[in-house]
């Protein structure tokens, strides 16, 4: 067969490369790659499935202003497309009195980064949010969640799929090379010259 464009790899990141893709330019032919049997079979199945509100990123850095849009996006995502998370916050609490000047500075990188419902909360309302957690202080983060990120992915596909992408399972690249001619033109103008080749 041939693409236009070919995506090896159908975990998270080149399902969600390739849903994009295909959005942007719907007039060409594309293809996801994948050498397992099934989309997201390694680490887009197997993590802590958070969703991670942002707090951690310095200032005014790309990863920062991702994380906190991407969670949102998230969150709206599942929403639209049914899939079950859990927004159930998170506690990061100081125990001694050495890591409370450590997280305030934590809390106040938060807020510059625009993470919503940030606040420090003192060792009754910690008991109170978990009962088995002791700390003299936390800092709350009601926006950091939880998902099976294998959903998404799998959600993703269905999307690409719908689209007129094509996901090509048990398929291993072993080898790619510039083709000696490029293919012509697309629609848009644009050329892809490599010849992607798999065991088979």
């Amino acid at each position: 067969s041939s693409f236009d464009v070919a995506v090896v790899g159908a975990g998270i990141v080149g399902l969600a490369a390739a849903r994009e893709l295909i959005q942007r330019h719907p007039s060409l032919a594309f293809a996801v790659l994948e050498k397992e049997q099934e989309p997201a079979h390694h680490q887009s199945g197997h993590n802590s499935g958070v969703i991670h509100s942002g707090i951690y990123y310095t200032p005014g850095s790309l990863k920062a202003k991702l994380c906190v849009q991407g969670a949102a996006l998230c969150y709206k995502y599942c929403d639209q497309k049914g899939i079950p998370y859990k927004q159930c916050g998170k506690l990061i609490v100081a125990v001694e009195h050495d890591e409370v000047p450590r997280l305030k500075a934590l809390y106040e990188r938060g807020l510059q980064n625009n993470v919503p419902g940030l606040k420090l909360i003192g060792a009754k309302e910690i008991q109170e949010k978990e009962p088995f957690c002791r700390g003299l202080m936390a800092l709350d983060s009601p926006y950091t969640g939880i998902v099976d990120y294998k959903q998404v992915a799998q959600s993703y596909a269905r999307d690409f799929e719908e689209a007129g992408g094509t996901i090509l399972t048990d398929f291993e690249v072993t080898n790619m090379e510039m083709a000696k001619e490029s293919s012509p033109e697309s629609e848009d103008g644009l050329k892809y010259p490599i010849i992607v080749r798999n065991k088979k």
